[in-house]
């Protein structure tokens, strides 16, 4: 068979393989291509659409490259819907929500907004630059909420993108768009804060994990946060691993992103009945694998389908990188314990996604593939392989002789439960 790394296919050879497959090719079982989708989940949202008058200022807030969302279809079905309704390009701009991440370059935004390039106005979110945010409001665990000054200038608020799993986040989609999409640093530092237990339970708040809403303290911030803005309407995708539209919802910022996480967790949600010894996951591609934050997440769900101190074969080719300079220099604590002391007295997003990644190289053996530094990758706690060949050596040395198997192509996408 075979697995993404980056845009190519690497060959995967076995004799024996138990597949956990991700997605059928008959997912959509309509044959509905993906603008009938976006035109189906609007045509309910008529009476939010008649609160739209000519003239208005109409902010649009989309993804940023690592999260494709199938933007350069919608976009511009609700722009021309838009239009139809009195409100000319001039009045409607698309604001990226980069949170904490890089700017985009020019031939990223023709990617996210397709043929409106050059139409509409697209503005990248800084979160570092004050004079572009505006603090509306505290949540109540004590979070200042500082965003984008354009969201309150606006006449009227849409947020799209993509959901999907979220390893702290539960899901993502709905009102991540806010917080931490356009927030500022200080603001998405905190909120992620949230992931971690009081000082003196100390360690990661269980209900912050993947799949999980009820109780999450993350997204009880993140949505307190969306409420202080209140968004007029919501356009949110579902995304097939092929990159396939196959699912849209549209209408209340809260109903459409829950019927959306409904949906998701029980088409990517795969029972397994026991863990294997061998979990061999590819991120699924590009732009999973664009950065090792990225596929950090593919690593945490592909992660629940492995026995302890079992071997995961890591496919996650980072082109750019960690994805962040400050992601490798918390590797010089090596001690969990040390770890979180610092990370809980300077904060930092990408500090807790390394801290998580020591928590999963201390407790599993994985041998990555990637093109990251083979030396820097052996201080993160794995083991560097230059090859899918080479992985499956190293990984036979350490296996016993009647080893079990998972196959994950789609990392990115899926998440193995126990019944």
């Amino acid at each position: 068979m075979e697995l993404k790394y980056g845009n190519q296919f690497l060959q995967l050879k076995m004799p024996r393989e138990r597949i956990l497959a991700s997605i059928t090719d008959d997912t959509s079982p309509s044959g509905r291509i993906s603008a009938e989708l976006i035109d189906d989940a609007l045509a309910g949202c008529q009476e939010i659409l008649k609160g739209f008058s000519p003239g208005e200022k109409v902010l649009i807030i989309t993804s940023d490259i690592t999260r494709y969302s199938g933007s350069e279809i919608y976009l511009p079905i609700l722009v021309d819907m838009l239009n139809a309704g009195g409100i000319d390009d001039d009045k409607i701009e698309v604001l990226i929500a980069l949170g904490i991440h890089r700017k985009q370059t020019r031939e990223e935004h023709m990617k996210i907004v397709g043929p409106l390039f050059n139409r509409i106005k697209v503005v990248d979110h800084d979160c570092d630059d004050p004079s572009e945010l505006t603090f509306i409001g505290r949540t109540s665990s004590g979070i200042d909420v500082e965003i984008n000054r354009r969201v309150i200038e606006a006449d009227k608020l849409i947020l799209t993108g993509a959901i999907g799993f979220h390893y702290f986040a539960g899901f993502s989609g709905g009102r991540k768009s806010i917080l931490p999409g356009v927030a500022g640093r200080k603001s998405c530092m905190a909120s992620h804060f949230a992931v971690l237990n009081p000082e003196e339970e100390g360690g990661r708040n269980p209900a912050a994990t993947t799949g999980c809403l009820e109780g999450n303290p993350v997204h009880k911030a993140m949505m307190e946060a969306c409420a202080m803005v209140n968004p007029s309407l919501i356009l949110n995708t579902v995304i097939a691993p092929d990159k396939r539209l196959i699912a849209a919802f549209a209408g209340d910022w809260r109903e459409a992103h829950q019927r959306g996480c409904e949906f998701y967790s029980r088409r990517f949600s795969f029972t397994i009945h026991g863990k294997a010894d061998l979990v061999i996951l590819s991120c699924g591609g590009f732009p999973k694998d664009i950065n090792f934050i990225q596929a950090h997440k593919s690593m945490e769900y592909g992660s629940q389908a492995l026995k302890d101190a079992g071997i995961m074969i890591f496919l996650a080719q980072c082109r750019e990188g960690y994805g962040h300079p400050t992601f490798f220099n918390w590797f010089r604590f090596r001690d969990l314990a040390e770890f979180e002391v610092e990370l809980r007295s300077r904060y930092e997003i990408n500090g807790q996604t390394a801290y998580s990644t020591l928590q999963k190289t201390k407790r599993f053996n994985v041998i990555l593939i990637s093109e990251l530094p083979p030396e820097e990758v052996k201080v993160m706690g794995m083991t560097p392989a230059a090859s899918l060949g080479e992985a499956l050596e190293l990984a036979e040395k350490l296996l016993p002789a009647d080893y079990s198997v998972y196959v994950i192509p789609a990392g990115g996408a899926v998440l193995p439960v126990l019944p």
